[in-house]
């Protein structure tokens, strides 16, 4: 306001100096063109002015308006996140993709070996069968009708192996092994022979009919029998094998003895299929050099060896 009085006092100026044109037509000439320049010239001066008010006006407030508008979005942003954080879900997937190490399943070996360093003898059987030694031998062997069958008394049991009667449920078997003995007074033609036509047993009336032939294991050639001995109803099937290693005669027996009494659900045992199972553990028979000599003090001989 004060700047627009000011004009107008030089403005009224003005027109008193020009109120008497005639007096000085030329002064009044030259305040009349300074005063149109003048306000040409104040009029662009305070339209800049106000241009360059305006534009500070305007920078200054976006200026101020940015921050504020920064500082709200970032406050707001995270109410936004509604979905839950992702870490979590790392461990699961590294445990789905880690291997899977599988338990070694440890099989069992059908089979067991028997091995005994003094006389030299191994061989193989079915692991659920039963290997009786020592005095358990003895006393399976010297049970049976023929314990051994040696020409010449002197024979030792070593090993026996027996066949469990769940092998075959309800028959008519009685008892069906596998054994072994040796006899170190023998020559090798001796052991090569078998009692022929002989009583199996004092208490039997029946002989025994005897049969023989060869039979090759590996590279040992045996001497085989088989006999049949029965009392009563119970019958029971032998096979010998002989053979001389190592300045001995070893014997392998395999006897099947059967029941023949039917009972209600029993059936009869089929005799050659049992003693395809013994021939089986036959046929894994191993003689090595025995590591010690076996002497008679050593050895618990049979009782009944041999039929005289």
């Amino acid at each position: 306001m004060n700047r627009i009085n000011v004009f107008r006092r030089k403005a009224v100026g003005s027109e008193e100096v020009c109120s008497d044109v005639r007096s000085n037509p030329a002064a009044c000439e030259s305040v009349a063109w300074g005063k149109i320049h003048f306000d040409q010239t104040g009029s662009v001066v305070m339209f800049a002015a106000l241009l360059i008010v305006c534009s500070l006006a305007v920078g200054c407030s976006s200026d101020k308006g940015q921050p504020a508008t920064t500082n709200t979005q970032s406050a707001v942003a995270p109410p936004v996140m509604s979905s839950p954080p992702s870490a979590p879900t790392a461990p699961v997937l590294q445990a789905e993709a880690k291997p899977v190490h599988k338990k070694a399943v440890r099989r069992v070996a059908p089979t067991l070996t028997y091995a005994d360093k003094t006389s030299g003898v191994s061989f193989q059987y079915p692991r659920k069968y039963s290997l009786k030694t020592g005095d358990a031998a003895d006393e399976l062997v010297s049970s049976d009708p023929v314990p051994m069958n040696f020409v010449q008394p002197g024979g030792v049991a070593i090993a026996a192996i027996t066949v469990p009667e769940s092998a075959y449920p309800k028959s008519d078997l009685g008892t069906a092994f596998f054994d072994v003995s040796m006899n170190k007074a023998l020559t090798a033609e001796q052991c090569g022979q078998f009692p022929a036509d002989k009583p199996a047993n004092p208490e039997t009336p029946e002989t025994a009919k005897v049969q023989s032939s060869k039979l090759m294991i590996g590279d040992m050639e045996l001497q085989s029998s088989e006999t049949l001995a029965s009392q009563g109803t119970r019958e029971e099937a032998a096979k010998y094998y002989h053979v001389f290693e190592n300045g001995t005669c070893y014997e392998f027996a395999l006897k099947v003895a059967t029941m023949g009494v039917e009972t209600e659900g029993a059936k009869h045992v089929d005799r050659e299929e049992v003693f395809k199972k013994l021939e089986g553990i036959l046929a894994t028979v191993k003689i090595a050099a025995p590591a010690e000599p076996v002497t008679a003090s050593e050895a618990v001989a049979v009782t009944g060896t041999a039929a005289q």
